[in-house]
């Protein structure tokens, strides 16, 4: 639930827009646009940690429940919206922060919970299905968003309620708390603020520099925005010093000497990286070329777009629960090395696809994407879960979550920013010659070919008429024969005129998240052989059949207080005493 409505407005936002009475296209509202799409995934990007860290000191049920309650009562205000214009956009906006508050309360805790819950030896499974039913959510959306606007766009946000109710009642009547908490811990209010302030600015930094800004395509010269990815990172830098020389900090930096969680959560933040924009690339390809091309209508072109991307849903979900059982008995390192691997080469195979693709070996491709995604997916949550202490599970899935949503924005800036480039530096000239062909005028032509490259994606990505939308304020359309302005509008102009642009500019995008897979399966082949923390004393972490007997390993382990109230020094001493490590 909470992942899908990461995606499902992406389809459903024209007919948002419809419904408050705002152009989502128009310049002075590509902010609202943004905001809308993308302002979901940063608070939930800032608030997972903070909440994550809750739950181990008040109880990981007790804000798990409390998640599905403010998510659900956020999507019935989302619903409910009484205005229009800028004010009923604003609206929509504050209450997705609310909805992503509930949703990060929901995130954050729930791979604890099932830790807790489920021996060493089970995790694997359990997380997988968690962490595939929480990927396929971003992918199911999408096509969700674009049935329901079939009726509604409030249907977009009503979908939730009935689950929420149902969560709430199933979450407060079956959930018990099974880990101690440590209600008398402190909450870190400066390290708080420090991390949420840092990231986030560091977030809307790299969000915003896909908009156009003095004469270039992108915002990367914008002195703000410098100044927001400088600021944020020093505020970020300070915040990982002071999180160092205080008792009891938010995020626990001392996690990050286990290998096996360092090493886990870099693979994670690079495979959310070349994940991220995926679904945003694909997007485009099909509705701004390929369904055109193939007579599917502009405005139904996003919801065919989710329904002609469902071999990679079903690779997640195929994969996620079997290299999660599979991780259990055999260690997940081969896995999840094996599933970025894969990934790697399915882009690379979408690299090699002409834009006018036979669409099974489209479907093959992006279903061995989703595969590899599972295969890496559920043994990396697992992996990274079973490494740490149980009284810092909560921050533990807190950071997990981070680096995966930060992945997914970091994604979206660097991949549009990347395409956005591409088709920069072939676009106007190619539209220009387009237009002029068909009785444009050559000023029109040419104003229109400068304008931003992003107002082209995003036309495609919504399922607007590329053409239409960008000759409709000069007026020219109803002045030009209909035959020109017939063929200008209709559904194979378009897509032959942007298709090398768009290739050339596809081309960077996917070499990028071949690159980041490589790279992301290497830190995963690094991460060393299978590791659990185990907290009871005497008894052996997991046992895997056949294997050798599992020998005694001595980690480079951090001195973590222990929750009993020891010292450091004793705390080392006794959870030293209490590791395994299998092979």
């Amino acid at each position: 639930m909470a992942t899908i409505d990461a995606s499902i407005v992406i389809v459903a936002m024209p007919a948002i827009f419809r419904g408050i009475g705002l152009n989502p296209l128009d310049p002075g509202n590509i902010t609202y646009l943004l905001w809308m799409i993308l302002g979901y995934l940063l608070v939930q990007s800032v608030l997972v940690v903070t909440l994550g860290r809750t739950g181990d000191m008040f109880g990981r049920v007790r804000i798990y429940n409390l998640g599905f309650v403010v998510f659900t009562l956020a999507s019935i205000a989302l619903s409910l919206d009484p205005l229009t214009g800028t004010h009923g956009a604003l609206w929509l906006i504050g209450w997705r922060f609310v909805q992503a508050f509930g949703g990060a309360m929901l995130m954050a805790n729930s791979a604890a919970i099932l830790t807790d819950a489920f021996p060493a030896n089970k995790r694997g499974m359990a997380l997988g299905v968690n962490q595939i039913a929480g990927i396929s959510g971003q992918f199911v959306g999408l096509l969700l968003g674009g049935l329901l606007v079939l009726w509604s766009w409030r249907l977009v946000f009503w979908v939730n309620v009935p689950i929420g109710l149902f969560g709430t009642i199933w979450a407060y009547k079956s959930l018990r708390e099974v880990a101690t908490t440590k209600q008398r811990a402190k909450i870190d209010w400066i390290g708080n603020i420090l991390f949420a302030v840092g990231l986030g600015v560091l977030l809307i930094a790299i969000t915003n520099g896909i908009r156009p800004y003095g004469g270039h395509p992108t915002g990367w010269t914008n002195p703000w925005i410098i100044a927001g990815l400088v600021g944020g990172v020093v505020m970020l830098i300070v915040f990982c010093v002071f999180e160092t020389k205080i008792a009891e900090p938010m995020f626990q930096m001392s996690l990050f000497k286990i290998r096996a969680f360092a090493a886990g959560n870099l693979a994670s933040l690079l495979g959310s990286i070349a994940r991220g924009g995926l679904q945003f690339m694909l997007v485009i390809w099909l509705a701004g070329i390929w369904l055109p091309l193939h007579g599917y209508d502009f405005a139904a072109t996003p919801l065919w777009a989710g329904i002609y991307m469902l071999p990679l849903t079903v690779g997640f979900l195929i994969a996620g629960p079997i290299s999660g059982t599979l991780s259990d008995r055999y260690g997940p390192r081969p896995f999840a090395t094996a599933g970025l691997l894969l990934a790697a080469c399915c882009f690379t195979g979408l690299i090699l696809l002409p834009v006018d693709f036979p669409y099974w070996l489209f479907a093959l491709l992006i279903l061995g994407n989703g595969i590899g995604s599972g295969l890496f997916a559920s043994p990396n949550t697992s992996a990274i879960m079973s490494a740490v202490p149980a009284r810092h599970r909560g921050s533990a899935s807190g950071m997990r979550s981070t680096f995966q949503n930060s992945g997914m924005s970091l994604s979206i800036g660097i991949f549009f920013s990347l395409m956005i480039a591409g088709l920069a530096s072939t676009l106007p000239r190619t539209l220009t010659s387009g237009l002029t062909a068909q009785g444009v005028p050559a000023s029109v032509a040419t104003q229109v070919s400068h304008l931003p490259p992003v107002s082209t994606m995003f036309a495609a990505l919504l399922g607007y008429n590329p053409v239409q939308n960008l000759l409709g304020p000069s007026g020219v359309l109803e002045k030009l024969p209909a035959h020109n302005a017939a063929v200008l509008t209709g559904k194979e102009f378009f897509p032959h005129l942007i298709s090398a642009p768009f290739h050339h500019g596809l081309v960077i995008v996917f070499t990028a998240a071949a690159i980041m897979s490589v790279t992301g399966a290497v830190v995963s082949l690094l991460r060393g052989k299978q590791f659990y923390y185990d907290d009871a004393a005497g008894r052996p972490a997991v046992t895997i059949t056949p294997a050798p007997a599992p020998k005694v390993i001595i980690p480079n382990e951090p001195s973590l207080t222990s929750a009993n109230g020891d010292s450091p020094s004793v705390a080392a001493a006794a959870d030293r005493g209490r590791q395994r490590a299998s092979g």
